[in-house]
């Protein structure tokens, strides 16, 4: 399968043997120029010495061998001077270049990260526990940022060139992927990826990370089986689709489930989901396939619940319209900052559709539709909270009356910079305690009492 191919038990080990070539550098290690120009220069020659038709076809153990083999044959070669230490580093980055994405493969593979932002190829910060950090990690060229850019955005059909200079993408694990090129980016390529856990926060770590309560827990259960239209709202970063994904657990497993995506990241654990994702025009400008394209489709699928990744557009209206014409417990995400902003830019963005509504008619359309807003805001500590949850109780006059059930309040921050503050319920009963408990599901009157839990103790 290789030009050069021996079993992996009699290929040398990488770290018994490195080549005489390779002696002990003087302290202080090599220079950041010399490293990338031999990195390159191994790379070039990897690739040339390497069947790339047949990797998919060989372990990653024994592809590793095979890899070790071939470099300690270079350096002996080329007389290259590398010690033990960067022999091994230096193969782990050669793999990465080989099979996955350079660079951001060990960021990737790191589970205490949650985004990865690549600021040019010089710069690339990783947000930890909602702090942000500078990394070592560099491209050698921005040039090779685009090539990993390509990579990520040919696997998943899509392209980003001069005349499309941004693309929204997805990873194999999930992960959401944003990269925008020269001439947006002014001083080279950006790439905004925000990974995605392998294991998916269920409501019980939520309620362990103090996201949520148990009170609060019990009423999300009785929404969902109720099937209550629910709109998550919450700004960048806030936990909109995490949330999304904890709560269609409560979805039943004989439901028929249809998502629709612009990038697929949902993880439904149900087994009868059905999966679509928009997609971008073509080179020649046609071949689109919008939001509202698929909102439209899923309701000739006999769905019995629609899941939208995020409204944004026109898209809301066929959305409302589905959740008043027999698809309840349908979900969806919005960025907003508050339940009142929510109900808001749902109303601009009807008005995105060109139709001239009356003020009282979009806001009866939305407020029939819609039962439950509930609010994620990222904290200053950088821990993400459910911070409201609002019923929609009807119209009066020309206003849409909510009630709210469940409210955090801060109180203060404690010398670490944690926020302290209370998420309780308000003491409201939920409008619809009665459909809960028809489906089954009976909230005790503590649910609704007094304070449920204090954050900052943690």
């Amino acid at each position: 399968m290789f030009k050069h191919f021996q079993p992996a038990s009699n290929v040398r080990p990488p770290v018994a043997e490195v080549p005489a070539a390779a002696a002990p550098r003087k302290a202080g290690g090599p220079t950041a120029g010399t490293w990338n120009e031999t990195k390159t220069h191994l790379h070039k020659r990897l690739l040339e010495e390497l069947n790339l038709a047949a990797l998919d076809k060989v372990g990653a153990e024994q592809l590793r061998h095979e890899v070790t083999a071939i470099v300690t044959e270079i350096v002996q070669s080329d007389q290259l001077s590398l010690n033990a230490k960067e022999f091994g580093q230096i193969v782990d980055e050669l793999l990465h270049e080989v099979l996955g994405l350079g660079p951001l493969e060990p960021l990737l593979q790191d589970p205490t990260i949650n985004d990865i932002l690549v600021n040019t190829h010089e710069q690339v910060f990783v947000e930890r526990k909602g702090m942000l950090e500078l990394t070592e990690a560099r491209f050698q060229s921005e040039s090779h940022l685009l090539r990993i850019i390509e990579k990520i955005v040919s696997n998943v059909g899509r392209r980003v060139d001069e005349s499309q200079p941004y693309v929204d993408a997805r990873l194999a694990d999930g992960s959401r992927v944003n990269a925008i090129i020269r001439p947006c980016a002014l001083d080279g390529p950006l790439v905004s990826i925000r990974k995605f856990s392998a294991t998916p926060l269920t409501v019980d770590r939520l309620i362990q990370f103090g996201a949520i309560t148990e009170s609060m827990a019990a009423y999300f259960r009785g929404v969902v089986n109720a099937r209550l239209n629910v709109i998550i709202s919450g700004g960048t970063g806030s936990g909109k689709t995490t949330m999304l994904n904890a709560l269609s657990s409560y979805i039943g497993s004989r439901e028929r489930i249809i998502t629709i995506e612009d990038a697929a990241e949902l993880q439904l654990q149900q087994i009868h989901v059905v999966r679509m994702e928009t997609r971008p025009q073509n080179i020649e400008g046609k071949g689109e396939v919008s939001m509202r394209d698929l909102v439209r489709n899923a309701l000739r699928m006999r769905p019995d619940r629609i899941v939208v990744g995020e409204v944004r557009g026109a898209e809301v209206m066929d959305m409302l319209q589905a959740m008043n014409t027999g698809h309840d417990g349908s979900m969806t995400t919005i960025h907003a900052n508050t339940p009142r902003d929510c109900l808001a830019r749902l109303e601009h963005m009807l008005m995105m559709t060109g139709i001239d509504f009356p003020a009282r008619a979009m806001r009866g359309q939305i407020a029939s539709a819609v039962h439950v807003v509930l609010q994620l805001n990222r904290l200053s500590d950088g821990s993400r909270r459910v911070t409201a949850v609002e019923e929609l109780v009807g119209m009066e006059g020309e206003v849409i009356t909510t009630q709210s059930i469940f409210k955090f309040e801060q109180t203060g921050v404690d010398a670490n910079g944690k926020v302290i503050g209370q998420l309780e319920a308000t003491g409201i009963r939920s409008k619809f305690y009665e459909l809960m408990c028809a489906h089954g599901v009976d909230l005790p009157p503590s649910v609704f009492g007094a304070s449920q839990k204090r954050f900052g103790a943690m």
